[in-house]
């Protein structure tokens, strides 16, 4: 239950150690190269839907009173809380630091419906990448008050904090995003992490933008 699919063994002088903890991201290379396209991407993808960034920050503007991002602290590598960004798609409400939205929730306003059904309100996250915070693609990251929870409920939930939370990430492509089993998205999200390569973050990102769901 505590050993990942690929442990690599350290030596200390006669002593041979199985490192539980380490994954390809740990690697200066690895981590540089991943930054590099985190970048790249972060930046062509700005660009590209800036007219749709446009129109839907007028869109929320004019829908609903309130601010047209919606910050909130999530939790991110090496448990270093961080705002995350995103078009608003909710009424302004006192569970937003708290509550999980589900795929049906009275919270939602019209225009955040259609924007959420797309991923639409995801797009500002592009900033958080550009800024460090995230990744395009990794684990989703969760509130504070989420991961104090789970911390103690599932085995090895945290483990998935030794790398940058994405935008987009292996559990949302196989279905498992929003109100689904927490379980089964730590699962696939450790996957990821122990099999980390850039093959399979564009691989991801081809399923993000073809498959429809974010």
């Amino acid at each position: 239950d505590f050993l990942p699919s690929s442990a690599t063994v350290d030596v200390i002088g006669n002593v041979r150690l199985i490192n539980m903890r380490a994954n390809a991201q740990d690697i200066l290379f690895n981590r540089a190269i991943k930054r590099i396209f985190d970048i790249v991407f972060s930046l062509v993808a700005i660009i590209l839907t800036s007219p749709l960034t446009l129109v839907v920050a007028g869109g929320v503007w004019i829908s609903s009173p309130g601010p047209i991002l919606f910050k909130q602290e999530r939790v991110g590598r090496n448990r270093k809380l961080f705002t995350i960004y995103k078009f608003r798609s909710m009424r302004i409400n006192a569970e937003s630091e708290t509550a999980w939205s589900k795929s049906r929730d009275s919270r939602v306003t019209a225009l955040g419906a259609w924007i959420r059904k797309f991923s639409i309100d995801e797009l500002p996250q592009f900033f958080n990448v550009l800024k460090g915070d995230m990744s395009v693609v990794g684990p989703r990251p969760e509130l504070p008050h989420f991961v104090e929870r789970y911390k103690y409920e599932i085995t090895r939930y945290m483990v998935k904090h030794q790398v940058k939370p994405g935008i987009t990430g292996w559990a949302q492509v196989n279905g498992y995003r929003g109100d689904t089993s927490i379980e089964k998205r730590v699962e696939l999200d450790l996957w990821y992490i122990e099999n980390w390569s850039l093959g399979l973050d564009i691989k991801i990102i081809l399923m993000t933008v073809f498959g429809g769901m974010m």
